[in-house]
């Protein structure tokens, strides 16, 4: 029993370690320092460098940073596109650190799904963030980068302190993001599209229809004498209003 819960606090340490490292790494990695300074997390092996004074001061250092950063419009999401090349390698060697002595090959493989929940994460906070941009007022702003931080600092005492609970929610988001990043990825288009065009980026012509034959242009001729013919008949009272309608439709082979 003491083996099945070491692994699931390992496996939970692996991937809150990674999850977080995708939203706040600096965050992630103040909480990991000061926890093992103190002693209140045991810090495998590979990361109890995480736990050195001067580690901890500049993962403070650059918390700080990204706190006043992450709430300016716009500026934060040229921090997230920085960040992308920092947030999801970190993510990698934090979850090949905290998996602890296995072989090359298990810790490759965790780092790589490191990597990739990082990426997750990241990806998820980085899209919503631009669509946020588009709201004129920075409270917005301000209220996701605090519920960020929360989301990170409570993410990872979950999984510390609760590993089983934490895999559920983490299954939780990740079903929630295959949902949701589609969704951004689209709105996200929409708004660039818009933009081009009006910086003039992008050509406003409407996508050409299907080219025209000289037996199709003939037809659609055809069709048009008729509809007017008919239309002056029901104007002239010739035709009834149920008539009209029945001819049109038999016409149109509707």
């Amino acid at each position: 029993m003491e083996n099945y819960d070491t692994m699931l606090g390992t496996i939970a340490l692996t991937m809150g370690a990674s999850w977080a490292s995708g939203i706040n790494l600096y965050a992630a990695l103040l909480v990991l320092g000061l926890g093992g300074m103190t002693g209140s997390i045991d810090l495998p092996p590979d990361l109890e460098m995480l736990a050195n004074p001067l580690v901890v001061g500049a993962a403070g250092i650059m918390y700080l940073v990204e706190f006043v950063v992450d709430k300016v419009p716009g500026v934060d999401t040229a921090w997230d596109g920085l960040q992308t090349f920092v947030r999801i390698p970190a993510g990698a060697l934090l979850a090949a650190g905290a998996v602890g002595d296995v072989s090359p090959v298990m810790e490759v493989a965790t780092g790589l799904m490191g990597g990739g929940l990082a990426a997750t994460s990241h990806f998820t906070k980085a899209g919503t963030r631009a669509l946020i941009n588009t709201s004129p007022e920075p409270l917005s702003n301000w209220g996701a980068s605090l519920s960020e931080d929360l989301a990170v600092f409570g993410g990872l005492w979950v999984a510390l302190n609760h590993p089983v609970l934490f895999l559920i929610l983490l299954a939780v988001f990740i079903v929630l993001v295959i949902w949701l990043l589609p969704k951004i990825w689209r709105l996200l288009k929409a708004i660039f599209r818009k933009l081009g065009s009006w910086l003039g980026l992008v050509n406003r012509q409407a996508a050409p229809g299907p080219a025209l034959t000289p037996e199709t242009s003939a037809l659609d001729g055809e069709l048009t004498g008729q509809l007017t013919r008919l239309s002056k008949l029901h104007r002239d009272g010739t035709l009834t209003d149920s008539e009209f309608e029945l001819a049109k439709r038999q016409l149109l082979g509707g």
